[in-house]
């Protein structure tokens, strides 16, 4: 025959307050101060003992699928912690923090850099862990404030610099203060990467390769990769600069020179190892896919007279356009021809004005705005370039990227002729009179003076496209 014995509540002699409390399927314990004794080594009360004790076996508290929750303001000790955090899951930190003992925090550095700073007054034991949310971590660093401790015995803030990096760290003591107990510096997944055709091929800094085109082709993705290797490819696109000014009639008719094509850049955080132009920083990587890209390399504007200059061709590689350059403003017979906007935009004839650059607008701006005339009998204005508008004489200057493994600048705006004849601008502006931008550069053309005398042609642009494809 088997016995039971159901209760509810187990009261103190000395208020009738709860010592055990059991409503619908929560149970409370209470205070030992006063209540039950059952002899043996539990539940002891009144001589203030422990409420619940037993020394040489298991205590269970609560069945499977069962909470047990400290009441408020109730602390536990004994329990310890097992070397491991809470990692905060709902509040991934953006901004600077200060950690909490037993927390773990994913910091994402995606727009910047980030500081966690450890807790102030620390105890031995208390322990914090920092992990990098988004894998950016390499380019973005996350600083881990010492907060007034020590670091591995040292007075130096820590720094996880390595994507997908994770640390904890353990208080010690004074001397020795946040000791790191574990290191994860790789990813989860398995990294897989790029593969892909079109274009010339070469590989640099041992791990990239690069697919530089400069003509029409496509980039075929034959396969995507994944974030622990590689999933986006980094690129440069310049489009065609645009036709130097021409004139028709002798004389003191001063043509203007043609603005560069348009130069936009990823920011080279995918690929590494490369030094970017301004134009890049900040710029995303491109996303791509198992497909076929169409590549587009726009072509130079001619600079002729008579027929007229034109501008540059765009050049296109997936989402990313690049505008041609703008013509110089023409001569042919009168000098009030307008230059043309574009990529950067075109310098005046004699009796007109620079053209805008940026055009269409994109963020940075793909280029700047070409010059105007210093007047009748001096220079035509000359083009813009991708670094800096047109200028008096020379052509506005291009930006230098090492995307291909070599620095170059691109994308100089043409000059103007006159006395003094004005220069091209660094990155393949042509050079007055008449001189041609040089190709795959989208350089502008340069523009001309005196009696059918054609301007210079616009410089082709170039495509070129970078990716990690092994570790």
């Amino acid at each position: 025959m088997t016995s039971k014995i159901k209760v509810d509540n187990i009261n103190k002699v000395s208020d009738d307050s709860n010592i055990i409390n059991k409503c619908g399927t929560t149970v409370t314990v209470g205070a030992a101060s006063d209540g039950v004794r059952t002899g043996g080594n539990n539940l002891q009360a009144s001589d203030g003992g422990n409420l619940i004790s037993q020394s040489g076996t298991t205590i269970t508290l609560g069945a499977s699928g069962d909470t047990i929750t400290l009441a408020s303001g109730a602390s536990q000790t004994g329990f310890g912690r097992t070397g491991t955090v809470d990692w905060q899951t709902g509040s991934i930190k953006t901004g600077t923090f200060t950690g909490e003992s037993g927390k773990g925090y994913f910091v994402n550095t995606t727009s910047g850099a980030v500081t966690g700073n450890l807790p102030a007054s620390p105890t031995a034991g208390d322990i914090v862990a920092f992990a990098d949310y988004a894998g950016t971590a390499g380019t973005n660093n996350i600083t881990i404030g010492r907060n007034g401790s020590n670091i591995e015995g040292g007075a130096s803030d820590g720094t996880i610099s390595t994507n997908r990096e994770t640390k904890t760290l353990v208080f010690v003591d004074g001397t020795q203060g946040w000791v790191p107990i574990n290191d994860n510096f790789d990813s989860a997944i398995t990294p897989a990467y790029i593969v892909a055709t079109g274009g010339t091929i070469t590989t640099v800094c041992t791990d990239y390769k690069v697919h530089t085109f400069t003509g029409p082709g496509t980039f075929t993705v034959c396969s995507v990769g994944n974030s622990g290797g590689s999933d986006t490819v980094d690129y440069l696109v310049v489009a065609g600069g645009g036709g130097g000014g021409a004139t028709q009639n002798a004389g003191n008719n001063r043509a203007g020179g043609a603005g560069a094509g348009g130069y936009r850049e990823s920011s080279g955080a995918a690929s590494g190892c490369y030094s970017a132009s301004p134009l890049g920083s900040g710029v995303s990587a491109l996303p791509v896919s198992a497909q076929g890209y169409p590549i587009t390399v726009g072509a130079g504007g001619p600079g002729v007279y008579g027929a007229g200059a034109t501008n540059g061709v765009p050049s296109i590689f997936s989402t990313i356009t690049s505008a041609g350059g703008g013509k110089g403003g023409e001569c042919s017979p009168a000098c009030t021809a307008a230059a043309g906007t574009g990529g950067s935009g075109g310098g005046a004839s004699a009796r007109g004005t620079g053209a805008a650059g940026n055009t269409p607008p994109v963020s940075p701006p793909q280029g700047q705005n070409g010059a105007n005339s210093t007047g009748f009998n001096g220079t035509g204005g000359v083009g813009g370039g991708a670094g800096a508008a047109g200028g008096t004489g020379a052509g506005g200057d291009g930006v230098s990227s090492s995307i291909n493994g070599s620095p170059a600048s691109r994308a100089g705006g043409g000059g103007g002729p006159g006395s003094g004849p004005g220069s091209g601008g660094s990155g393949g502006g042509g050079t007055a009179n008449g001189g041609a931008g040089t190709a795959n550069t989208g350089g502008g053309g340069a523009g001309n003076y005196g009696s059918s005398a054609n301007g210079g042609s616009g410089g082709s642009g170039i495509v070129i496209i970078r990716y990690k494809f092994q570790n």
